[in-house]
């Protein structure tokens, strides 16, 4: 009789002793789907249920993220390895993940990828690489993250961008790029990603608009170039994506000039920052219909009629943007939007449509 009891219960006994548990000195949520093992000095990569969802690491210590660590994790969307002291990743580091969706490598201490790193990551669609110490992405690298929508590098140390380096994310959407040292970015490197919205460029080491880098581009919504040495914007610098860019910040560059057709093609602006340069007007063609902020401060403007639409523009914005007079000397100190200097300036004639050729 004990004999079958045995028979009866050993079944039972191995599917007891086969279920999913949570990994010692982890916290696990939602039935296992979220398993956290944050700040637990870890070395190791925990061995996790095959049906986790999300698995937080932060805070441990992997300085070498090897090959084939999660290979066993094919359900995992999400991965959280921030702050774990991360040097170099391994080619397949992230093999078998075909279903993740977010990747973040924050906080780190990042200098080398080997090639093949992100294999298997066809479905990534957020990585997040900021704050580490990344010099450059290798050609190839990316190929396979098809599905790209976000890349995050903001503080780095990538020095420029050369063809071929986006390769393969051609549906990158927002490319982050603030806090490098880059001082050039190549013609043709955002060839491959024609298509971004967001480009954040600003706080890099560039000394001259990256024109031909740029006139690929045909989307860009929001573009960052402030805190670099650039002096002038030439002609047609935005013309690429001009009907759908609404936000540029062009401050703090120690920008002297726009030439007279910078803002050729472009449209449909509601937001410009163009405070701390040395700008002393602006040119005829920024369009201002759809202007609703524009900062001017910590210029030496001078208040002439070439800066008269402005001065009608303060007039109609709900907000009070300060711009200060430099010049002429009789309107030195004066507020844009308070001096008289623009009393005896025409209004620009409305171009008629129906008689232009």
């Amino acid at each position: 009789m004990h004999y079958l009891s045995w028979l009866f219960l050993a079944p039972l006994l191995v599917l007891v002793t086969a279920a999913p548990r949570c990994p010692s000195g982890c916290h696990c949520l939602g039935d296992l789907l979220h398993v956290v093992c944050e700040n637990r000095g870890l070395k190791k990569i925990p061995r996790v249920p095959n049906k986790v969802r999300l698995l937080s690491l932060q805070q441990n210590n992997y300085p070498i993220l090897p090959s084939n660590g999660f290979s066993s994790m094919k359900g995992l969307v999400s991965l959280h390895l921030q702050d774990c002291h991360i040097r170099e990743i391994s080619p397949n580091a992230f093999r078998g993940l075909k279903k993740l969706v977010y990747l973040y490598l924050s906080n780190n201490e990042i200098n080398t990828i080997r090639p093949g790193a992100f294999q298997d990551l066809s479905q990534l669609t957020y990585l997040y690489m900021d704050n580490n110490r990344i010099s450059e992405l290798a050609k190839g690298l990316l190929n396979p993250l098809k599905s790209l929508f976000l890349l995050q590098l903001s503080n780095n140390r990538m020095h420029q961008i050369k063809p071929g380096t986006f390769a393969g994310a051609k549906e990158l959407r927002w490319l982050h790029l603030s806090s490098n040292d880059m001082t050039t970015i190549l013609p043709g490197a955002l060839d491959d990603v024609e298509n971004l919205a967001t480009l954040h460029l600003d706080k890099n080491k560039l000394n001259s608009f990256p024109a031909a880098a740029l006139s690929k581009l045909r989307v860009v919504e929001e573009l960052k170039l402030s805190f670099n040495s650039i002096r002038t914007i030439p002609d047609n610098a935005f013309r690429s994506f001009g009907r759908y860019v609404e936000r540029m910040w062009l401050n703090n560059m120690g920008l002297e000039r726009f030439s007279d057709g910078a803002f050729n093609g472009v449209t449909g602006l509601s937001a410009l920052h163009l405070n701390d340069n040395k700008l002393e007007t602006l040119p005829s063609n920024l369009v201002l219909t759809k202007m609703k902020n524009m900062t001017l401060s910590n210029n030496p403007w001078h208040c002439s009629c070439p800066l008269a639409a402005v001065r009608r523009w303060m007039d109609t914005s709900r907000i009070r943007p300060d711009g200060v007079c430099a010049s002429p000397s009789q309107y030195r100190g004066q507020q844009i939007r308070e001096t008289s200097a623009f009393r005896t300036c025409p209004r620009r004639a409305k171009r008629n449509k129906k008689n232009a050729l």
